[in-house]
């Protein structure tokens, strides 16, 4: 029996300092929509998700707020798993870093294999801290006393702590990067690497004194250390598909086929974690998918800058597939994109109302008037050889993570099909004529709903359970009589 290949990705995991915003939708949905078209190529797909919950920030906000830091994430990260929830995310898991089954005996496990490999040492540091972060920046990358990120005035610290020697896979990390043996889409970003790298890289703090933070995992064997937030909240990539419990689940998954991330956390993922998993004899993952922000006039949607949306006001005021699909064809997947209610009504009347639901809405009422059903063989015509070379172009888009491109030259089929009712005119042709364009139309119909899946699960899985049929069957599509009712609009218009 023929092995099925397996397809590991991981979002990053949020930081759970205040509620989701709809740049973590944004990584939601992308990663999913990835997910589930891997899931249609046959693979076994492990697709996991999470919250980071450690640090300073998280332990001042709690303290503000007179709760323990672990009361304050547990109501966070409820917000977080109801969100992939009203969002239709498919995870097969969600990993908190406060989990200790599996996360922090994992961390410990990881720490002491890079201290026996002689990856870590102590010694006092000074240098400039930003809370929004988590992390320490060179004077030279600040802009003033700011933040580049967050711009927020950074703290002078000075404290002994444990450092991750970074200088010592300097040239390994150019070589495994210029080699493509991580492959970062785009390319573009690949290219930043690089230039960071040829700066020369520094080793970087890898725990914090514990007077200073107390919040977050105890070094092992050093009561005065806690483990940096990043160093933590980096190996959630290996306790979730079970590094310390579970070997056979992390033989069979890793290494990660693809990190879904944000560009302004490409620096931890393209060079301190794969150093990290150098010195733990880890092999690496094989690419890193960088999306950019969302942004309001131009600006970053940003917790810290406090010009965030409720990614659940949306949902509530629209709904998730009509979110879904804003987010995959408005933004560009691997830049900035500005966030407009008013495009997201407009993309969604003008493609979803009136295109695909106005599609499915004359199809299945033309079709309903043939109680005995139709065995969907499409005869071959101008339309199917159009749709084979426009499902290609496709799929490889999809295999490069060029989620926009890609549902945009799916696209093509919902116009193609309209067109193709629009002048052969079913309804005015003798039986025989008009059963033969529906047959062709209805089975052109599943296989852009099939591919429309990723991006649109549940309007397409609805669509196929009113003609009693499975999305995964794709030859009973074919083989078995199938009878089409008429259907209520599964894309309602909406009323600005």
């Amino acid at each position: 029996m023929k092995k099925m290949k397996k397809f590991y990705l991981t979002t990053s995991i949020a930081y759970t300092n205040s509620s989701p915003h709809l740049g973590f939708a944004l990584e939601l949905v992308q990663a999913d929509v990835i997910a589930r078209y891997q899931r249609l190529l046959g693979k076994k797909v492990y697709f996991s998700t999470g919250t980071d919950e450690h640090g300073l920030k998280i332990e001042k906000i709690a303290q503000e707020r007179g709760l323990s830091p672990k009361e304050f994430v547990d109501e966070i990260v409820f917000q977080y798993q109801e969100l992939t929830k009203k969002l239709n995310i498919s995870q097969d898991d969600f990993i908190r870093t406060t989990d200790e089954k599996r996360h922090i005996p994992a961390v410990k496990k990881a720490w002491r294999i890079l201290l026996k490999n002689g990856d870590l040492y102590k010694k006092r540091y000074q240098g400039y801290y930003c809370v929004g972060c988590e992390a320490f920046w060179l004077e030279k990358d600040l802009q003033g006393k700011k933040c580049p990120i967050h711009q927020q005035e950074c703290v002078l610290v000075e404290e002994e702590n444990y450092f991750f020697r970074l200088s010592r896979y300097q040239e390994k990390l150019l070589k495994v990067l210029s080699q493509e043996k991580i492959k970062i889409y785009p390319q573009s970003k690949k290219k930043e690497v690089i230039s960071l790298i040829k700066k020369g890289l520094p080793d970087i703090s890898f725990s914090r004194d514990r007077k200073k933070l107390n919040w977050g995992i105890e070094v092992p064997n050093d009561q005065t250390q806690v483990i940096y937030v990043w160093c933590d909240a980096l190996i959630n990539y290996l306790s979730t598909i079970g590094y310390s419990n579970n070997l056979k689940k992390f033989n069979t998954f890793w290494p990660a086929d693809l990190h879904c991330v944000g560009k302004d956390i490409l620096k931890f993922h393209s060079l301190i974690w794969p150093a990290m998993l150098m010195s733990l004899k880890l092999p690496l993952p094989r690419a890193i998918f960088v999306h950019g922000f969302l942004t309001i006039n131009g600006q970053k949607i940003s917790k810290s800058l406090g010009n965030v949306i409720d990614p659940f006001y949306l949902i509530k005021k629209y709904n998730s597939e009509c979110l879904r699909y804003y987010l995959i064809k408005e933004i560009p997947t691997f830049n900035d994109g500005d966030f407009s209610e008013e495009k997201l009504i407009q993309r969604y009347n003008t493609e979803l109302a009136d295109g695909l639901g106005n599609l499915v809405s004359r199809l299945f009422a033309l079709s309903s008037a043939y109680k005995e059903g139709f065995i969907l063989k499409p005869t071959k015509n101008e339309l199917t050889e159009k749709s084979k070379k426009i499902i290609a172009k496709y799929q490889e888009k999809m295999e490069n993570y060029a989620l926009e491109e890609a549902i945009s030259i799916l696209w093509q089929l919902v116009k193609e099909s309209n067109r193709y009712l629009n002048s052969e005119k079913p309804w005015a042709k003798n039986e025989g004529e008009k059963k033969k364009i529906l047959t062709n139309s209805l089975g052109l119909l599943f296989l852009t709903l099939k591919w429309l899946s990723p991006v649109l699960p549940s309007s397409t899985e609805k669509i196929f359970t009113h003609c009693h049929l499975s999305l995964k069957n794709e030859k009973e599509w074919f083989n078995k009589k199938i009878k089409i009712n008429k259907i209520e609009p599964i894309f309602p218009k909406i009323n600005p």
